[in-house]
């Protein structure tokens, strides 16, 4: 099954560089003012929901775009076709495709995959994390002032009046640097690379996160949200490399 997921997530990223290519402005559609979908990410999830009804047609599907099926099924499919659809538009690199497949509600196996940067990481329970094939696990960073991190603002395009920005204030001014790709995919996988030391952000789906979960874990780091949890759409959701914790959860109390 893991070779289903790594093909499907390349053909996947090869398809969402050739729907860029046949982009054009009428094709981009607004769920809000700020939030955008594009015929690119219903044709990638269209593309991915095809494949796997063919392959596993009793599985369960959970996609951005698309909604559930109820099929009765301990197996889901929970996807992101394009996480990162403002990148994408903008010809930026940081968005992913993202696949998880949960089993009884627990993710157990994954694949991130950024077509831009030829990045493909790859996930199963038990079995540890690798991006092109190798190994990776999480920094052993743990003070503030070293540590590379990452967030988002979801919260702000869907118009929360309490959202992250007090939290990034406190935290900007601590750090070594703060990055904001788009793709909360991206940013978990990073954390699990040793690449960034912690991730937080508010207001994320199921499809955000349910991939790069997995990623961070198997890569030795820890994930919970903001009262140490685990409702990462209701009260955020925070990744780190499992030693840094004790410096930037203060950070992000009330």
């Amino acid at each position: 099954m893991m070779q289903f997921i790594r093909e499907l997530a390349l053909r996947a990223g090869e398809l969402s560089l050739k729907e860029y290519d046949r982009l054009r402005d009428g094709d981009v559609e607004y769920k809000n003012d700020k939030d955008i979908v594009t015929a690119a990410d219903k044709a990638v999830e269209n593309f991915i929901f095809t494949q796997i009804s063919q392959t596993y047609p009793e599985h369960d599907f959970f996609g951005e775009e698309t909604g559930r099926t109820y099929h009765g099924s301990d197996y889901c499919w929970v996807i992101d076709p394009i996480d990162g659809t403002a990148s994408f538009v903008n010809e930026l690199p940081f968005y992913s495709i993202s696949i998880a497949l949960q089993y009884q509600g627990e993710t157990v196996k994954a694949a991130v995959f950024a077509p831009r940067l030829n990045e493909l990481f790859l996930a199963e329970k038990g079995s540890g994390a690798f991006l092109n094939g190798q190994p990776i696990r999480v920094s052993r960073r743990e003070k503030m002032s070293d540590a590379m991190m990452a967030t988002g603002f979801a919260c702000l395009r869907a118009g929360w009046q309490e959202n992250n920005l007090r939290f990034f204030n406190r935290i900007v001014p601590q750090v070594r640097g703060i990055r904001r790709h788009g793709s909360a995919a991206m940013d978990l996988c990073y954390v699990a690379a040793g690449r960034f030391e912690a991730f937080w952000e508010l207001n994320l789906q199921p499809y955000d996160y349910a991939a790069g979960i997995l990623l961070v874990t198997e890569a030795g780091g820890t994930v919970r949200d903001f009262d140490g949890g685990t409702d990462f759409t209701g009260r955020g959701l925070i990744a780190t490399n499992g030693v840094i914790d004790g410096a930037l959860l203060p950070n992000l109390t009330e």
